[in-house]
């Protein structure tokens, strides 16, 4: 098996692709390991000292290290746990988690689809190619709240990305759209 290993955006994140399919259409992003009870692959990778958070994509896994290592010592540690788990044929998901409520009002149904096809058409890929993910999460008042996922949750660039490249985009499309925040896991 071979596994192909990219940068992203934030230095202390890197992407993994083991050439198979991880989640498909699903994502999960796991901050601590005792959140991480429901994926035995987060669990394998959270057990290697140094990781700080792992994000399984469709394709991918992302795993953000912590500043006590370097990626020199943690990349081959994370290859083998990853290459060990799907070797096994282990599963990646072991029960499905609920997500979290979004905050809607429903006389705003038809500004939230604008909103979430344009996320999932425009912002979705672009930051699941740097190994991250983005998940609305409500709208009210003109506000948009979004959580930053996998890679992007941390990255010093996040909020200039949501403010400066989102935003814009959400307002331009959407005139109801005022503002966009970021909602911490």
């Amino acid at each position: 098996m071979f596994i192909e290993t990219e940068g992203t955006p934030n230095p202390a994140t890197l992407k993994f692709l083991p050439g198979r399919d991880v989640l498909g259409d699903a994502t999960a992003d796991f901050a601590t390991a005792e959140a991480a009870g429901r994926s035995p692959l987060a669990i394998a990778l959270f057990a290697l000292p140094g990781v700080g958070r792992v994000f399984l994509g469709g394709d991918f896994v992302t795993v953000t290290k912590t500043e006590a290592v370097t990626w020199q010592a943690l990349k081959p540690q994370v290859l083998t746990t990853i290459m060990e788990h799907f070797v096994a044929r282990r599963p990646v998901i072991v029960e499905d988690g609920r997500a979290a409520d979004e905050d809607v009002d429903p006389a705003d149904a038809d500004i939230v689809a604008q909103i979430k096809q344009l996320i999932d058409t425009r912002v979705r890929p672009a930051v699941a190619g740097d190994g991250g993910n983005i998940v609305f999460r409500g709208y009210r008042d003109g506000v948009v709240r979004l959580q930053m996922q996998g890679a992007c949750s941390g990255c010093p660039s996040a909020s200039a990305t949501l403010k400066h490249g989102i935003e814009n985009m959400l307002r331009h499309y959407v005139p109801e759209v005022q503002a966009v925040e970021q909602v911490l896991a």
